[in-house]
């Protein structure tokens, strides 16, 4: 009786080839994320929403693939990450109208927040863990 182990070695090479993809994917998806969050931290970091529009659409486009993997909670964690700066940010943008000082505070507090975020996330990643809560929807 001879085993054929043909199917089972192209199932785990695929497989690899997913996550090793989705590691790629999620790796420029951070290091977006980090060059702006520092933006928006030092002074004249203003390139950032580009780059910012950017990983999000690329997070959303491929979000998909990343169904059923420890990626998919990097790709909420994301996600989630730039829709609550987003309205905190546009929440917070009267202040800067009315009043400098709040305005600055708030935005520098929404930014650290940021950055903490990504970082904590792109270090769990590499580690190969999972973020956040274990939901299913975005």
């Amino acid at each position: 009786m001879t085993d054929n182990f043909t199917s089972v070695a192209s199932s785990d090479q695929a497989y690899l080839q997913k996550m090793q993809s989705l590691n790629t994917i999620g790796t420029i998806s951070y290091v977006l994320h980090l060059i702006v969050a520092i933006g928006a931290i030092v002074p004249g970091g203003q390139f950032g929403p580009v780059l910012l529009i950017a990983a999000l659409v690329l997070d959303l486009v491929k979000r998909d693939d990343a169904t059923g993997t420890w990626h998919a909670s990097h790709f909420r964690w994301r996600i989630r990450t730039v829709l609550i700066a987003a309205a905190l940010y546009l929440v917070t943008a009267p202040l800067w109208v009315f009043f400098l000082f709040p305005g600055w505070m708030a935005w520098t507090a929404i930014s650290v927040w940021f950055l903490y975020r990504i970082v904590t996330g792109f270090i769990a990643m590499n580690k190969g863990q999972t973020i956040g809560p274990m939901e299913s929807a975005v």
